[in-house]
């Protein structure tokens, strides 16, 4: 469909995201990875979705949290140069996000909830997308981003923290 990310698509340090995900269609890989994590996600209890594995570490609840609500910020600059924004965004900093969303003190089946219609709103987005879209690029964060890279970043981020869900959380 749309092809990968090239190198000069993100600022390098985005690419341990982008490397998280295989594959060049990235409409299916959205899709897939929530099929995937609703069937995880359903797995975790009320009370381990509050484990958190080190006194300074956030809780699974938490770290779902943050992939839902960083997902939201990829998908709204993806949106914005989409639409041909050219204004720069400014940076997202996850720990105050974290901070004011006292994750905590909301039910896990909300989270779980929640990131599954965030996730669905990110794929009628992309499945919206213009094809000329995919390649327009923007500044967020004092980093050049194409939209298709934002598209890869978005896949890659819920990846890697999924992926530290099962081996930080709960291999315990």
């Amino acid at each position: 469909m749309i092809g990968r990310p090239e190198p000069n698509e993100a600022a390098p340090n985005y690419f341990k995201y982008i490397d998280q995900i295989e594959g060049t269609d990235i409409l299916k890989i959205l899709s897939q990875q929530l099929e995937d994590a609703m069937g995880f996600f359903s797995a975790v209890s009320e009370e381990a979705s509050l484990y958190s594995y080190a006194r300074d570490k956030w809780s699974i609840r938490q770290v779902l949290n943050h992939v839902t609500d960083t997902e939201r910020a990829f998908a709204f600059r993806a949106l914005w140069f989409a639409r041909g924004f050219t204004t720069p965004l400014p940076s997202y900093d996850a720990d105050t996000a974290a901070a004011g969303a006292r994750a905590n003190a909301v039910q896990w089946e909300a989270h779980v909830e929640e990131f599954e219609r965030v996730r669905l709103s990110t794929l009628s987005l992309c499945r919206n997308m213009p094809e000329e879209a995919w390649l327009r690029t923007g500044i967020a964060s004092d980093n050049l981003f194409s939209v298709r890279a934002l598209a890869f970043v978005i896949a890659g981020h819920a990846e890697h923290h999924i992926q530290m869900i099962r081996k930080k959380y709960l291999s315990l």
